[in-house]
């Protein structure tokens, strides 16, 4: 029979009765079978990140087009979602890269020039590029690739985040490194807490940084999970 209708406008649009799909998953199709995506990693995805709210946070400025109900100043929020996930989060560390990142000061007009392995080779392209060195921040920043995992159901979650570790976050980094080789076996065999914390910098002034506390090792499902992501996006 015919599975299109006609609209009043005598558009024809596809009725959800087609015989060729069916929304549950028969048994012919292989549950995490991968054919086809064999050359899709984590650089060919779009992979949302997780930022910690401040005082200066768009979000939390009622007079901001990013301004956000229900968010407060230490929430961790998806940048992407916009989902909050309040001030702690149950995570799987999957990966970690570090790169230099450049920024336009915001008084010279602000924005994301590039991202570089190291500092030399940042500086090298900013030289090739013109830019005026007083007009450039040149941040070295961690990132860690991190799974969520629910806390009521301990089911980890198929979409990792970013989250970035500059300035004083970065000796958290270090430390949360640290932890992590010392446990040895995988990076990601273990569960780990991210709190919000409030701390001062040197000019006494306050600002919310994290805490990093290991919950204890993955149990084998959830291990099994994580490593099948590692493998799928990373490669092993």
């Amino acid at each position: 029979h015919n599975n299109n209708r006609t609209t009043k406008k005598g558009k024809r649009i596809m009725s959800k009765d087609i015989s060729i799909v069916t929304s549950e998953l028969p048994a012919h199709i292989k549950l995490g079978s991968t054919l086809g995506n064999e050359n899709v990693t984590s650089e060919h995805l779009s992979v949302p990140r997780v930022k910690q709210l401040q005082k200066m946070s768009n979000e939390v400025d009622e007079n901001h087009s990013d301004y956000m109900d229900n968010v407060k100043v230490g929430d961790f929020i998806n940048t992407v979602t916009g989902e909050n996930y309040g001030q702690e989060i149950l995570l799987v560390n999957v990966h970690f890269k570090e790169e230099y990142i450049c920024w336009k000061k915001r008084e010279a007009g602000g924005g994301l020039l590039g991202s570089y392995p190291s500092k030399a080779e940042a500086i090298t392209a900013l030289t090739e590029a013109n830019e005026k060195e007083n007009e450039v921040d040149i941040t070295q920043t961690q990132t860690h690739t991190l799974l969520k995992v629910d806390e009521k159901t301990g089911k980890i979650a198929d979409i990792p985040f970013l989250f970035d570790c500059a300035n004083s976050k970065l000796r958290v980094s270090k430390e949360w490194n640290t932890q992590i080789m010392k446990m040895s076996g995988d990076r990601f065999a273990a569960l780990w807490k991210m709190s919000s914390v409030s701390t001062t910098n040197r000019k006494g002034q306050a600002f919310m940084n994290i805490d990093i506390s290991n919950v204890g090792w993955l149990n084998e499902e959830t291990y099994k999970s994580a490593k099948d992501f590692y493998m799928r996006s990373y490669g092993g």
